[in-house]
């Protein structure tokens, strides 16, 4: 049997493929109202494909319990908050979720980490808990990074298509629990140290970070001069070498947006241009928000009631509103005392911000300048409801005269 620990974004996905596939499941969260919701049959947060997978996974006898199971094989899958101003990885919910483990565990279990961490927070922070709890790791008790792979959106595809790592202490461990995995991946799972496991998840956000930010800062050299950053883009795409991303009003998620400051909080001395990009990433929403300001001007447009962001969330199509490039921009609004604009998001069901809209109809009729930070594909089928509008197109999608750009 395995005990996935933590059924948020990661955890809960993970333990209903494996249930789905043959592997004897038991998915425990401290918090009891997530998994009473859950042994009622109702998910917790959207995904394409999630209640399918739900329903199978039910019916091959998986079970949800605020209770640490006595097995042979843990998954943690906590969340792994940082400091916004040292730039470090909090890995107090790891800790604890180990801790709880250690509590029930037999000699010889092995606690599989899935957790985004910083490179070094096995050695640092885990392997010193298991030790003073009067156990050995690689012998009393088996450690293990797996580090997850998906993407909100695409999460049920990437679990069984991605490539996976897994880094162990004994590469012998390291096998049995690449064929846990293989038991659904259908990806190439490399096997290797923890260390290496720990430092290649936080190094592909990075990349990824990194090149965003190269984008961004281009959107704002171009706008300097009035120059059509999409054209340029487009233009030096066409070299066989060359794969320039698009600009956006901001990064968010609990990925991209997060874990290159692992990086830079332990190598503070030696992380400059990732330093540098995120801070590039951040300035974003501020960015847009002086985009706002040089269109009202332009415009003279002085009531600012008659404004609205469209999408809360950090990506398109999920539900997902962490580190969301809307709420930085609400809050840096709210820094500089400035009234918070109406804000609309269809996949935002429950009030999380004032001024919130849940019809866009609604919406645009108490509006007569809309912001697009999120590219759904409600407002792409919806884009002749704005022909009456100014528009800033914060991702290039309108295809009507006269809208603005980052």
């Amino acid at each position: 049997m395995v005990n996935v620990i933590g059924l948020g974004y990661i955890g809960l996905p993970t333990a209903l493929m494996m249930a789905s596939h043959g592997i004897e499941v038991v998915g425990t969260d401290y918090n009891e109202g997530l998994v009473s919701s859950l042994n009622a049959g109702h998910i917790t947060f959207k995904e394409t494909g999630l209640v399918e997978l739900f329903e199978s996974a039910v019916s091959a006898g998986i079970r949800f319990s605020s209770e640490y199971q006595i097995t042979d094989t843990y998954i943690v899958s906590v969340p792994t908050p940082y400091d916004k101003f040292s730039k470090k990885v909090d890995p107090c919910f790891v800790v604890a979720a180990i801790k709880s483990v250690l509590a029930v565990c037999p000699t010889g279990a092995t606690i599989v980490i899935e957790s985004t961490i910083s490179p070094g927070t096995i050695d640092r922070y885990i392997r010193p808990v298991i030790e003073n709890s009067g156990r050995r790791t690689g012998c009393d008790i088996q450690l293990v990074h797996a580090p997850e792979r998906i993407i909100p959106g695409n999460m049920i595809y990437e679990l069984l298509h991605n490539n996976r790592t897994i880094g162990a202490d004994d590469v012998s461990v390291g096998e049995r629990i690449r064929n846990l995995y293989s038991s659904f991946c259908q990806g190439e799972i490399v096997v290797t140290d923890i260390r290496t496991a720990e430092m290649t998840k936080v190094v592909e956000n990075t990349f990824r970070a990194v090149n965003i930010a190269f984008a961004n800062e281009l959107a704002k050299i171009c706008r300097h001069d009035n120059m059509d950053v999409y054209e340029i883009i487009r233009i030096c795409n066409m070299h066989p070498r060359v794969n320039i991303l698009q600009p956006g009003p901001g990064v968010g998620g609990h990925c991209i947006s997060v874990d290159p400051w692992f990086l830079v909080g332990d190598y503070p001395s030696l992380a400059k241009v990732i330093d540098e990009s995120m801070k590039t990433n951040d300035s974003m929403p501020d960015f847009v928000l002086q985009r706002i300001a040089s269109i009202m001007d332009e415009r003279g447009i002085t009531n600012i009631s008659r404004i609205g962001l469209y999408g809360l969330t950090y990506k398109e199509n999920v539900d997902d509103c962490r580190e969301s490039p809307t709420l930085q921009l609400i809050d840096s609004q709210k820094r500089h005392l400035a009234p918070v604009l109406k804000v609309y998001d269809p996949f935002v069901e429950r009030d999380i911000v004032d001024n919130q809209y849940h019809n866009l109809d609604e919406f645009l009729n108490s509006i007569d300048f809309v912001v697009i930070m999120v590219k759904h594909d409600e407002i792409k089928k919806n884009m002749y409801k704005l022909k009456n509008k100014i528009v800033l197109d914060c991702h290039n999608i309108c295809d009507i005269p006269g809208v603005y750009h980052l």
